[in-house]
């Protein structure tokens, strides 16, 4: 397909058809001349919804098949559609949450999973994913923290170049291929009060350390597309952001590829008082660099009559749907507008057991053991236990669980039953609105006396999916005051007692935490949440989850987060009681657990690390080298991430008291050990200095090579 002859050959009308994105519902709804519903509200004609270029929220490759035959006989140019959807952690087969995957501090189980979430999208008819979101995310009160990776910009960085390499393979050619789109463009996490939409303000400084990153990374891997965030920046909403995505995006990163709104964002600039009415949304959108508006109608509505006025220039218009052309071409759309899609092998890999195995094989990993006083593992003689609580026999597939059906998600209760048939598994499913009422002291009494009768009690407690995800953010991040008595009387009955956490954001636990012997949380899990549980209940699985995210003391802390500037009246210590200082003086400073956190089944002791040598020429291209010894000291195998930070001590501009700049995984036997080496170089020392430079300044630093980012011993190196 010569693109090119195409453009030329197309009207305006066409054109902005092309940059137009509308849901099935929309398109479904122009099927006849006599358009209604979602399309008359947008003031579509059925010859708009004829030309369009792409459309969300499809559901099955039939669906998808009936569509793209029905479009291309309608439209005159015959132009594919794009079908895009957000595939945030599984398309029918679950697994957990990205901040549940980023846990797993694997990019291998990271990469398999975005594959597989590749091929189940691209067999249902998907060719562009709404993934990853790279948002750097520090409030536990957002409630959009589940799609992301975690607290540190260098870390999403690494995990969103895996997601967009897992999305798109390599060059987009591969039968099961599919666009990805990093989202949100830009600082969309930074949401004050850690709610959603509302609006971002921060220093430049803070913006290019530790907001850009991760957007930046994605690009530098290749993502084909790129969405705008809600959020004005430094006065200006990103859907109209012309320094955003002209100069920053397309001039300073090279970027190329299509850049899409999110949805409706265009009209809500009206909200924002950035403008007045939907024809000058357009002009600054259009403007600002957005190829495709979602679910709004501005640029079918007016763009010929900005045009005429010389407000936007017929080149930009070129440009925009060249690009969208561009992407149809790679993803093979024009030889084969169905590509992928098929029903027989929809029905073949969605849910397979191959898939459902690795779905199982990430929610093990993603697990974070909290707390452990010598209740787990159960043992696998164990005759009874009480399941009990609002997630015990329900699958916790999270939000944005796409085609996931929760009915084909296996339960707790299921999974420790399939795991242990000689058992008498008992479940309690109560307090399941957080709340305490009459009908609740009934389900209290009831799992009383289920504990007391079982020889262990799991109690599967936290939160339902709709209390995070988009839209979803909460003042209070602690468990429902319903929950806290669950586990008080629980414990009281029954000591033998496990608080299983379900959750999409860090939890506040520091009124609980000393009420029950061990805690672990399995996030949102997915599909085969049950089967893992079961399988880390009874140790035939150890834990080697490693919070990307501070679990707070208190909601009051947040935002809270390691990577924290020091001040000038840092409080000496967490058990200080020194006044005048930076401090609370009813809560600690510190996070309940910090970033790189987790427990085992065993120990590890670390040895002391040891530099190679304690300086490095500046400009010389040297490398030293940090080593530390590990050991497994306790009596089974187990996996850890040994973690590499590091601290400019004295720099031009303030620097965090700690940076994640490297990591490894190591699985040990019991007495085992292994010497993990980090390579440093001046590049791992370098920040966006005043000048707009990225460089290191010369100095003394410290290093660590510690399991958290609140241990270890900090050894010293000076750059000279």
């Amino acid at each position: 397909m010569d693109i090119y002859a195409l453009l030329k050959s197309m009207t305006l009308e066409e054109k902005l058809a092309q940059m137009s994105q509308y849901g099935t519902s929309v398109l479904d709804s122009g099927a006849a001349d006599d358009v209604t519903g979602p399309a008359r509200d947008l003031g579509l004609t059925a010859e708009h919804i004829a030309a369009a270029g792409s459309t969300l929220g499809s559901g099955t490759a039939e669906q998808v098949i009936a569509m793209q035959k029905a479009h291309l006989e309608k439209d005159p140019n015959k132009i594919p559609l794009l079908f895009m959807r957000d595939v945030i952690h599984g398309y029918r087969t679950i697994y957990p949450i990205p901040l549940g995957m980023g846990a797993t501090w694997d990019e291998k189980i990271v990469y398999d999973c975005c594959r597989m979430a590749a091929k189940e999208s691209a067999v249902s008819g998907i060719t562009v994913n709404f993934s990853p979101m790279v948002d750097l995310v520090r409030d536990c009160r957002w409630g959009r923290n589940m799609e992301s990776t975690g607290e540190d910009a260098w870390y999403n960085s690494r995990m969103g170049a895996v997601m967009v390499k897992g999305y798109q393979g390599d060059d987009l050619k591969g039968k099961y291929d599919i666009a990805a789109c990093v989202k949100h463009f830009a600082a969309y996490g930074a949401a004050e009060s850690g709610r959603d939409y509302n609006t971002t303000d921060m220093s430049d400084y803070t913006f290019y350390e530790h907001y850009l990153p991760a957007y930046r990374a994605a690009v530098d891997a290749g993502v084909e597309m790129v969405m705008t965030s809600f959020n004005a920046l430094n006065g200006v909403p990103c859907a109209g952001n012309q320094w955003l995505v002209n100069d920053l995006l397309r001039g300073e990163w090279g970027f190329d590829g299509v850049v899409i709104s999110d949805w409706n964002s265009f009209y809500e600039m009206i909200n924002h008082g950035f403008i007045e009415n939907s024809k000058q949304a357009a002009e600054k959108a259009v403007n600002g660099g957005t190829d495709i508006e979602m679910m709004s109608s501005t640029y079918i509505h007016h763009m010929k009559a900005l045009i005429d006025e010389g407000k936007v220039r017929k080149e930009q218009i070129d440009r925009a749907v060249l690009r969208i052309l561009r992407l149809k071409e790679k993803l093979g759309l024009f030889e084969n507008p169905l590509r992928a899609t098929s029903v027989e092998e929809e029905a073949k890999y969605c849910l397979c057991e191959e898939h459902r195995t690795l779905a199982r094989r990430a929610a093990e990993q993603a697990a974070v053991l909290l707390k452990n006083e010598g209740v787990l593992p159960l043992s696998e003689n164990i005759k009874s236990i009480a399941v009990i609580g609002p997630f015990a026999a329900c699958g916790m597939n999270g939000w944005w669980s796409c085609q996931g059906d929760t009915k084909e998600s296996v339960s707790v209760v299921d999974g420790l039953r399939a795991a242990l048939p000689h058992a008498e598994i008992t479940c309690t499913a109560g307090c399941t609105d957080g709340l305490h009422d009459s009908s609740n002291d009934t389900m209290l009494e009831k799992a009383i006396a289920a504990a007391r009768e079982a020889e262990a009690v799991i109690l599967c407690l936290g939160e339902q999916e709709g209390w995070s995800g988009e839209g979803n953010s909460r003042a209070d991040v602690g468990l429902p005051a319903a929950q806290k008595e669950l586990i008080r009387h629980v414990v009281a009955a029954n000591p033998r007692t496990a608080v299983l956490l379900f959750n999409g954001r860090p939890l506040a636990l520091g009124d609980v935490i000393n009420d029950a012997p061990a805690f672990f949380t399995m996030w949102q899990p997915g599909t085969e949440g049950g089967s893992a549980a079961a399988n880390l209940l009874l140790g035939r699985v150890n834990f080697n989850g490693h919070l990307t995210m501070s679990f707070p003391y208190h909601v009051g802390q947040a935002p809270i987060y390691y990577n924290r500037m020091n001040t000038g009246r840092p409080k000496p210590g967490d058990d200080s009681t020194m006044g005048y200082v930076s401090r609370y003086v009813d809560c600690p400073n510190a996070p309940l657990f910090p970033f790189g956190y987790g427990l085992s089944y065993t120990t590890f002791a670390y040895g002391k690390p040891i530099l190679s040598a304690n300086t490095l020429k500046k400009g010389s291209g040297e490398q030293v080298t940090l080593s530390v010894t590990v050991k497994n000291t306790g009596y089974v195998a187990g996996t850890t991430v040994v973690q590499l930070y590091i601290r400019d001590l004295v720099a031009s501009l303030v620097r965090p008291v700690r940076e994640l700049r490297g990591y490894e995984r190591i699985t040990l036997a019991p007495g085992e050990e292994r010497t993990v080496t980090f390579t440093v170089e001046e590049d791992m020392l370098a920040f966006r200095t005043e000048s707009g430079k990225i460089e290191a300044e010369t100095g003394d630093f410290h290093l660590w090579a510690a399991s958290d980012a609140a241990s270890g011993e900090p050894v010293p190196l000076t750059l000279v």
